[in-house]
């Protein structure tokens, strides 16, 4: 029986031949610095080559469907299983994607809404009971007298196929008329149906005119349509009606106005309100029959936002308040002439700032004048003339043109003056009413969805108690899928999370802890489970639930493989891989390998030395007092904040902390951030809800530093984004070669034409497409990977071309460009932010998002700084080593040093310690957290028994101090 999985000769990027054993069923954690090789050994080679080797059985045909993998640059690899990845990427950006519905928890509550729910009258508030033919009758004699009517039977709702046979039948049946997608038909003649769409079929079982003497036809008619339908029956006037009359129930795209739906199931007999069927698909919103139609079921809608068309009420309309119509450069003179017109008509002042105007006169020029005339006056030239008609308001305005408009660009530059709100008909439900209708122990599947998932549990677990003896029965094995679900993400520290909440609001971790919390509910074992830092975004109070939940994964009988820095993990781990000794081009080898107590006796190990105490980030001697002036956000209530005022000392270094879920990021991403940036930057983002924040006329500007890519393609790199790559083309533009040639910058740019190599447009590859087998890159065999033609490569400084330059590590740029200043100074920067092993043409793809972040940094930092700049950091420290916080720390405190503020969102305790003032929130997170817990310094904050960080942060203070000492 295999005990190890066995890597020899792994050389993919910067790992230098390694050898490895790594034991099977262990829960085993490569760490090491930022950029080692951790990624490169468990990623890019073990997990890259278990996934292409069980791909690889697969039929051919299978594998066309599949993303295939390149074969690593391994000798071989033995004691191999199939590979699942589970990384830090975020789940889906798709709006439809929710927490509920990626976990698979909302397909089983779709099914037991349908099996156990009872549909209740939204007017009565009455359950609904089946309907007989007699009052299906009744109903339809109370239609005024001569009414034409179809009475059809709904044989196809909604699916897909060519019902050749179906038809021939219903034939011999003796019906001779079918309605097909909207459309009546003979059966003879009906049009051949595509397999690919979905179709509605209905069959004309009686066509009739409402007189007296019709109930004994009718009767009869309803039990023909009953019994083909399956219970169903829909009467459809046979002349035209244009407006829909309340009781009409869209149940497809096809359905035309003043349809009554009948069902001998559920019907209410009051209102007439129906539900023609309680199927699952009626609780999918990604479907059309439970999809809200006004907002297609996403449960929202994009609309023209007056803060965003005026986001500076202090303006006037002549110094550009009205930003889409004064970002034209000149103004338009249409627009100006119009609100010149409108100022005569309603008696105001275009010079008067917004917020001085009366509220009627703002509402005419947003949202027009209501149908009633208004004289606009326009001079065309020297000719001067009236035009009489209705104002569309400046909103209405921007409606129009984004209806009209078929341009993708112009589409774009409309969209920033929108925002979201909640639907007017669903209220954000997403659901059409008969879905909402139906409800579970008083409860519709919408409430349900809105709760976090710790209620959601409490809410399930509890069911059992509120239903019938046969609810119960049928409920049980469905209950059972949905709390065994909701209890791992409980236990993944996702507790706080709603289940309606999007997939693309999540971070990194949490997507990849949901992911993790799917691959436990899968029970499988003889896996290798491959895990990117999911430790991301945790507090500390939640890591042991995590790695309890890894070690449950390891003990089901799967491999679990993590690349972790936290170290707590580092210490639960069955054996531990130390990657380096350094980054990029000096790591790639392992520094240590075994158990804890093994890597604990390392003398090589830089993360044995911080596990043992002899290094360790110092905590500094004195706290700074900051410049006396202060940052104030007052009454924030974004998300989950509950009314929180808090102020920021301004010149400090200042954290904001908290369990996972408990408001940070919508106190400093969605208030703080937003609201200087708007006032500061001029920018047009939203913030969430607050009365002000005072104290921002102190900075000069905001700058938040995320993790979002630097690029999205692979022709960005850091040197192009820190703007080195202009200067280091300006560079080889001014040699004397260069100069003897006539060439200029763009010479030395692989994206345009000219110096570029044409073959590979500058790519340095080719790429080759092999259908069903993955796509091959080969080295283009012009430039050979270089990039530019020879002619280009031919100008040479210090005996390197451009080529050369660009596949240097920034360490070796910094070094080889010092007597440079522009250059070496960017360079310098990404080496002081620990970015030193990076290559300066390195694609922006293959950079992590904490690279991302810190090439960012570094980008702020070469810049002058003012001193008077507020940095908001999310997460910084997100795949750093302790000996990567430690420079990171350095660096940071530098810019504090020079007067800046620097607001950092944070978990990490060597950060928090090092802090000079921290705003902790809580006490948990979701609905029960969003308060502030705890404010001052970190001694201030290690003594407030309520706060979960200080309890973590009062050991750590003490080592600090010991040690000082």
């Amino acid at each position: 029986m295999l005990t190890k999985i066995s890597v020899r000769g792994a050389r993919e990027h910067n790992l230098k031949d390694v050898d490895v054993d790594i034991p099977r069923d262990t829960l085993t954690v490569i760490t090491g610095l930022s950029g080692s090789g951790k990624s490169s050994l468990a990623f890019d080679t073990i997990y890259a080559e278990g996934q292409r080797r069980y791909v690889e059985s697969l039929s051919a045909y299978a594998r066309q469907f599949l993303e295939l993998m390149q074969k690593p640059d391994v000798d071989h690899i033995e004691g191999l299983s199939p590979a699942i990845s589970i990384e830090q990427k975020t789940t889906s950006r798709n709006p439809r994607s929710t927490v509920a519905t990626v976990t698979e928890i909302y397909d089983y509550m779709r099914l037991l809404w349908a099996r156990v729910g009872i549909p209740y009258s939204p007017t009565t508030g009455e359950p609904i009971a089946a309907q007989t033919v007699s009052q299906m009758v009744d109903r339809v004699m109370t239609l005024p007298e001569g009414t034409r009517l179809y009475l059809l039977a709904p044989v196809v709702r909604g699916r897909k196929g060519e019902y050749r046979k179906e038809l021939a039948e219903w034939q011999k049946a003796g019906f001779t008329r079918v309605r097909i997608d909207g459309q009546i038909h003979e059966i003879d003649d009906a049009p051949a149906l595509d397999k690919k769409y979905k179709h509605d079929i209905e069959v004309v079982v009686d066509r009739l005119v409402v007189r007296e003497d019709i109930a004994t036809r009718l009767a009869e008619s309803f039990e023909a349509a009953l019994k083909l339908a399956d219970g169903l029956a829909y009467v459809d006037p046979a002349d035209p009606v244009e407006p829909r009359t309340p009781e009409s129930v869209v149940l497809g795209d096809h359905a035309p106005p003043g349809r009554i739906v009948f069902s001998e199931k559920f019907a209410c007999p009051v209102s007439g309100f129906t539900i023609a069927e309680i199927e699952p698909r009626l609780f999918s919103f990604n479907a059309p029959q439970g999809a809200c139609p006004a907002c297609d079921g996403l449960g929202e809608k994009l609309i023209f936002d007056e803060d965003l068309v005026v986001p500076n009420h202090d303006l006037s309309i002549k110094k550009g308040a009205i930003v889409p119509w004064a970002k034209s450069n000149p103004p338009s003179p249409y627009y100006m002439q119009v609100l010149a017109s409108l100022a005569k008509a309603f008696d105001f002042s275009l010079d008067t700032p917004w917020h001085e105007l009366h509220p009627e006169v703002q509402d005419k020029i947003l949202f027009g004048t209501a149908g009633k005339p208004v004289t606009l006056t326009f001079i065309d030239g020297k000719k001067k003339y009236d035009v009489n008609k209705p104002f569309e308001g400046v909103i209405g305005n921007l409606n129009r043109r984004m209806l009209q408009t078929e341009s993708a660009w112009m589409r774009e530059e409309l969209g920033k003056y929108q925002s979201s709100q909640a639907c007017e008909v669903c209220h954000g439900a997403r659901l059409k009413p008969e879905a909402l209708a139906v409800k579970v122990a008083g409860q519709d599947i919408a409430h349900a969805t809105h709760l976090s998932v710790v209620d959601a549990l409490s809410f399930f677990t509890d069911l059992p108690n509120h239903l019938g003896d046969q609810q119960r029965a049928i409920a049980e094995r469905i209950l059972k899928e949905i709390v065994e679900r909701l209890g791992f993400l409980n236990n993944v520290g996702l507790d706080y999370l709603n289940l309606n909440r999007t997939s693309g609001t999540l971070s990194g971790g949490e997507s990849q802890r949901i992911r993790l919390a799917s691959q436990i509910g899968s029970g499988l074992s003889g896996v290798l489970y491959v895990l990117d830092e999911p430790s991301i975004g945790l507090h500390q109070r939640d890591n042991d639930m995590l790695l309890a939940t890894l070690r449950r994964l390891r003990d089901l009988g799967n491999t679990v493989l993590v690349v972790e820095h936290d170290e707590d993990a580092i210490r639960t781990a069955d054996y531990v891989i130390d990657m380096g000794p350094g980054a990029g081009v000096h790591g790639g080898a392992i520094v240590a390998q075994g158990t804890l107590k093994q890597l604990l006796k390392s003398k090589t190990s830089i993360t044995a030395d911080y596990l043992n105490g002899v290094r360790q980030v110092p905590v500094p001697a004195l706290r700074r007092k900051g410049t006396g002036k202060k940052l104030t956000v007052h009454n924030a209530r974004a998300n989950n904040l509950t009314g929180v005022t808090a102020s920021v000392p301004l010149g400090t270094f200042t954290c904001i902390t908290g369990v996972s879920g408990s408001g940070k990021s919508s106190f400093t991403i969605d208030t703080l951030f937003a609201s200087a940036a708007r006032q500061l930057n001029g920018a047009r983002i939203l913030a969430g809800k607050h009365d002000k924040v005072t104290g921002l006329q102190h900075l000069d500007k905001v700058i938040d530093i995320d993790q979002s890519p630097i690029g999205r393609t692979p022709r960005s790199n850091p040197a192009t984004y820190t703007g080195a790559f202009t200067q280091i083309r300006d560079w080889f533009a001014g040699l004397p070669e260069a100069q003897a040639r006539g060439y200029k910058p763009g010479r030395f740019s692989f994206n345009v034409k000219g110096g570029r190599c044409e073959a590979c447009q500058g790519d340095g590859v080719l790429k080759i497409e092999m259908h069903f087998l993955p796509d091959v890159y080969v080295t283009c065999d012009v430039c050979h990977g270089a990039r530019y033609n020879r002619e280009t490569l031919e100008v040479k400084f210090k005996g390197h071309s451009i080529a050369d330059v660009l596949d240097m590590t920034v360490e070796d740029a910094a070094e080889f460009f010092k007597a440079v200043p522009p250059i070496r100074d960017k360079m310098a920067m990404l080496v002081e932010v620990g970015l030193g092993y990076v290559k300066v043409g390195q694609q922006a793809t293959t950079l992590s998002g904490g690279e991302a972040q810190r090439v960012k940094l570094a980008k702020e930092l070469a810049r002058r700084a003012t001193g008077n700049t507020l940095y908001i950091l999310d997460e910084p420290t997100t795949g750093l080593h302790f000996e990567d916080v430690r420079k990171l720390l350095e660096v940071l405190h530098a810019l504090v040093e020079q007067g800046n503020t620097v607001v950092v969102i944070e978990h990490n305790l060597d950060v928090i310690k090092t802090a000079d003032w921290i705003i902790d929130l809580g006490p948990e997170g979701g609905v029960k957290g969003g308060e502030i817990v705890a404010v001052g310094t970190p001694e201030e904050v290690a003594r407030e028994p309520r706060s979960y960080t200080g309890r973590y942060l009062a050991p750590l203070l003490e080592r600090g101090r010991e040690a000082a000492e």
